[in-house]
């Protein structure tokens, strides 16, 4: 497993056009490797590179177009770090082919959407991360709803479910990482009620990874979200969430470092 005992923060680098929060700024190589790099100066543990937007409205991409944005970016930052480096994608061709580029990681915000992947991160020994989401970015967010209301019971069903199938097709159980998908088909109130689920989530057996930073549902502004994305890292550190995907990863990694101090972690 990828992580030892304290917490780990990934730092989102958005190789694309129009993801929500920086969509692109770092479109450019050059400029995504030293937004690379500057993520791990800010205490990045883990780059989280990804080619194609999944924010609600993203209008899907090709395998080729995805390649053509990340490989480059995963290639020169490679050769200019030994920081971890996730590739977020929900394609086999793409993870595969940025696995032989330098990453170690697999983010599939499609759990395994692509039936390819799991023998992908298995073959590689990869780090899996699977992720619940409902519909497609285009659809996610209109109007969402879940059995009974209940939308932590159909996460926690969706994630045993998941990693079952990532198991099947051979990936050890040490490898996988869960995330409850925060924003992704999931209204402001479902957002919140997983968030306090965090201790339940964390006893399902698998490091757990909170996507929650700068999401639409903290805050009217990118510039109001960043407080709020902090505390609620705050909150799910102290209730045993291990992996934090964040655009700023000084304040998170202060305020995991601090949380882990206090209440010895």
């Amino acid at each position: 497993m990828i992580m030892a005992h304290r917490a780990l923060i990934l730092g989102i680098l958005n190789v694309t056009p129009d993801s929500f929060s920086d969509g692109g700024f770092f479109l450019e190589k050059k400029r995504a490797v030293h937004r690379g790099l500057t993520l791990v100066e800010e205490g990045a543990d883990i780059l989280d590179i990804g080619g194609e937007s999944t924010r609600p409205g993203a209008v899907p991409i090709s395998a080729e177009e995805e390649l053509r944005r990340v490989i480059p970016v995963i290639q020169e930052l490679r050769k200019k770090t030994s920081t971890l480096i996730s590739i977020d994608t929900s394609k086999a061709t793409v993870a595969q082919a940025a696995i032989q580029a330098g990453a170690t990681i697999i983010n599939d915000v499609s759990a395994l959407g692509d039936p390819r992947m799991g023998e992908v991160a298995a073959s590689t020994g990869s780090t899996l991360i699977l992720m619940h989401h409902q519909g497609t970015p285009a659809t996610m967010q209109k109007n969402p709803t879940y059995p009974q209301n209940d939308v932590v019971a159909a996460v926690i069903t969706f994630l045993i479910e998941a990693r079952e199938r990532a198991m099947s097709a051979g990936v050890s159980k040490n490898k996988i990482i869960l995330d409850p998908g925060i924003g992704f088909g999931k209204t402001a109130e479902h957002n919140n009620a997983l968030i306090r689920a965090i201790p339940k989530l964390t006893q399902l057996g698998a490091p757990l990874l909170l996507g929650h930073s700068r999401k639409s549902f903290l805050g009217k502004t990118v510039q109001e979200r960043l407080l709020p994305s902090v505390a609620i890292t705050s909150i799910a550190r102290y209730h045993g969430a291990l992996l934090f995907r964040v655009h700023d990863p000084h304040p998170h990694r202060e305020a995991v470092r601090t949380i882990e101090k206090m209440w010895h972690l």
